[in-house]
This record gives C-alpha cells, structure tokens and sequence, in this order.
C-alpha cells in the first residue's frame, strides 16, 4: 500500500490506513487544501474548479469525495464526469474556472488513483504552488464554509466534443484528406476514457473504419494500461490480421500515444512527438522542446528548419516552463506526449492523433514507410543501486567533474553528451538508486554508454 505527496498532486492505491494509502480522508483532506489554497489566491472571490476523471473503479468514490470537499470549502464545481486529462485543461480554459482536479493515475495499474491539480490557465501548479498545498494538508490550515456558502455543481458531460472542435479548427488538421485516405484505424483504449473519445474524435475526422479494442469505460484494464510495446501484443495482431493502416494507444487518461505501424511494428513512443513536430514545423518554423531524456531524433528535425531545440528537466510543467522561456512552438516528452501551445499547454493524444493523420494522408506513406524518413535511435534504459549512506548527488557531482571537457547539462540531475550519443543520469525520490539512460545510434552503442557510466561510478565509489 502506498502514498505519494508531490507537488503536481496525491498519488496512491485505493485502501488501508490514512496517511499511508490513497484513503477517502487523505482525498479530503488534500482537496480541501488546494481549495484554501485556491481561496488565498483569489481573495474575496466565489472561485469554481473543474473536475473529471479517468474510468478506473475508484474513480467514482473518488469524484464524490473531491466534489463534495470543494463544495464544503465553498468552491463551485463544474463536474466534467468521465474525461481525459487534456479536455480537463481544455475545459478550465474554455470555462474560465480557477482551477482543475483530474482524478487519475495515468498509467498506474487499476488499484492506484491520484489527484492532479491545475491552475486556472489549465496547466499543473508550479514547484512553490504544490508545496504551499502539501504545507496546508500536512499542518490542515483550512476551514470550511457555513451552509449558506457551499459550493454548488454544475454537471457537463460532453466537453471532449468542445475539445475535438478545438482540435478541428487547427491548420495542421485536413479532414477531408484523411476522409479521403480512407484509413483503416485500430485502437486499444484499455477500458478507460480514450473509449469515449478516440472513437468521437476519428468520426469526426472522417474515418470511417475503425476497430475498437477495449473502449468500454470500466476501468477494468485489459492488459497493464502503460502503452510501452511488451503490452500491446494484441493490437500489434489484429492490425495485421484485419489489414489496418495504423493503429493507436494510449493510456488511462488520453495524455500518452503509442502508433502501430500497419505491419504491426511499433512507430515508437519515443517517436510519435517527434514526427508530429515534424509536420507541425513544416507550416510554422520554430523551436521545440522536449526532456533530457527523449530521444535526440526531435532536435535533428528542429535543425532541418533552421530552428532550435531546448531540453528542460523531467516532467510536464518543466517542459512547458522552458517552452514559454524560449517561444516553442511545440513540445513535449519522448512517453508518447505532446504539447500544442495553440490548442493548450499540456500532453494531449486526441491533437497527436489528428495531426499525425493529417500527416499520414498528405504523405501518400504507409505508416512504417513514413517512420522511416527518420533518423533511427535507440534508448538504453538502466540503474544502479547505491550502497547504504551513500549520497546520490555526490555520486552525481563527482560524474560532473570527470566529464567537465564535455558538453553537460545539470538542470535535472546530469546528462553527458558524447560524439555518439548521450548519458542522462538522475537520482530517484523513492529509492536508493539512479537511473541512468543513453541513447545512441544502436542498441548495442546506447548500452555500450550506459554500461560506461556505471562501470565509472562503480570504481569511483567501490560499488
């Protein structure tokens, strides 16, 4: 059983004691601190929040929780029901609310939810936000209101169309070229949101067949829900079997996009921003961003328009702090995630789907012939562990000074770049360990590296 309090929100299984599991008190009472904090931000004002949640089976007891916190803190709700991540960042902007709670674990197996908080530019808090959020629940320095001042509900359930007609409107998107492809579409939605809204969302495209996998919003995940390839055996299969063009998958809360080939090899998650980049700065030259540890292939298509590519630390709201800090025009990570300024500043698969098909029907490619005009990566992902006492960021540091002749970047613990590739190492919050990954031109390269740098820090500390 586990609780993880971070700055972007709660975390945790469904179950067990308070403090140490995600519990229908530690939900109160981590909603009750946003809405104090929220009612701090916005002095004298009858602020309103956003709600929505993924499919899973907790996410009901949880919704009910959360609705009626904020309600008895004196907020108002616009309760969204079942939807994905970004239509619940799409909705805090189109409605102008205060702010947004989406209940989801993401990827997480079907006994975790979560918390995720936004701010009421639809986007996760910053660092000094969530902490003065983790400072109200830990201390409980909130009040709730007199009966005169609960909050109220408003219920709409269809805002993923809203979203798609935000999608639609974008230049990058040609329905009537994909109308004419007539694709034929494979999706895997593991039981859970995308089941409501990639089959609206490819409808609305004009794609008229379309094989659905697992689209019924249960929560009951058919397979693990992460979309990494040792999980999508099945529809690798089917999109064989039945001839489609391409298929896509995403995870619980529709933030992730995995693309199929129709050969039934994957694109690679890595690759999915980096092609959709591609066809976006192909209209509209200008820089990108995406984390250390994605995949190099997105700053090679930068510089074939002339433009730059920044990396920023992990995670999403340091993607979208550097893609403001440098004017990106889109971003995101190397999972699967991309980042439209135009449409909003958040991972969103929907606009990744609409654009790549877009892309797709203009290309006159198979989907496997059109992952093959790019330059070909390969990521190498480890760990080490580290002996009891041992500090992670002296290890870090003492790898810094050994390399200090090459070009280093420590904005999220240290990333190496070689002649042939590059080292990403960052310490874990939750283990004695760190991650360390390469990517390079081979597998065996991107390994060759990693095992480098472990072998360093080995003989360094005698490990």
């Amino acid at each position: 059983m586990t609780l993880i309090k971070s700055i972007s929100g709660i975390r945790g299984t469904i179950g067990g004691s308070v403090g140490e599991c995600l519990t229908p008190v530690d939900i109160v009472k981590f909603t009750s601190a946003y809405a104090q904090w929220l009612r701090l931000r916005n002095p004298g004002k009858k602020c309103k929040v956003a709600v929505g949640r993924d499919a899973r089976i907790s996410g009901e007891m949880a919704n009910s929780l959360v609705i009626g916190a904020l309600m008895g803190c004196g907020v108002d709700v616009l309760d969204l029901g079942l939807a994905t991540t970004p239509t619940v960042e799409m909705a805090v902007i189109h409605e102008k609310t205060d702010g947004g709670i989406i209940l989801t674990a993401s990827h997480n197996p079907r006994q975790w939810n979560a918390l995720k908080l936004l701010n009421e530019k639809g986007e996760f808090l910053s660092d000094a936000d969530g902490r003065k959020i983790l400072e109200f629940a830990e201390k409980e320095t909130f009040s709730f209101v007199e009966v005169d001042d609960l909050g109220t509900v408003e219920e709409e359930y269809s805002f993923v169309d809203e979203h798609i007609s935000k999608i639609l409107q974008l230049k990058y998107v040609d329905t009537k070229a994909i109308a004419k492809a007539n694709f034929k579409v494979a999706i895997d939605c593991v039981n859970s949101v995308g089941g409501i809204a990639l089959p609206r969302l490819l409808n609305a495209l004009g794609v008229n067949q379309v094989i659905e996998l697992y689209t019924d919003p249960t929560g009951d995940f058919p397979h693990n829900p992460e979309p990494l390839p040792e999980h999508l055996h099945e529809i690798s299969k089917v999109i064989k079997v039945q001839k489609a063009d391409v298929g896509f998958v995403v995870d619980p809360d529709v933030d992730r996009l995995a693309i199929v080939n129709e050969d039934g090899t994957m694109f690679g998650e890595e690759y999915t921003l980096v092609s959709v980049s591609d066809y976006v700065l192909s209209f509209n030259a200008g820089n990108t961003v995406s984390n250390l540890s994605s995949t190099a292939a997105l700053r090679d298509v930068t510089h074939k328009y002339g433009k730059e590519y920044f990396a920023s630390a992990v995670g999403e709201v340091n993607v979208v702090t550097k893609m403001k800090e440098v004017n990106a025009i889109i971003g995101g990570e190397g999972n699967g995630g991309v980042i439209l300024p135009e449409l909003h500043y958040g991972r969103d698969a929907l606009v990744g789907i609409a654009i790549f098909l877009t892309q797709l029907a203009h290309s006159g490619k198979k989907c496997s012939e059109l992952r093959a005009t790019y330059p070909n990566y390969f990521i190498s992902k480890n760990k080490i562990e580290l002996k009891a006492g041992m500090n992670p960021d002296d290890v870090l540091a003492k790898m810094l000074s050994q390399h200090q002749h090459l070009k280093v970047n420590t904005a999220d613990g240290l990333r190496i770049d070689f002649e042939d590739g590059w080292v990403h190492m960052r310490k874990s919050n939750t283990e004695p360990i760190i991650r360390i990954y390469a990517e390079s031109s081979s597998t065996e390269k991107a390994n060759e590296l990693a095992v480098k740098m472990i072998n360093q820090i080995k003989a360094l500390f005698g490990i």
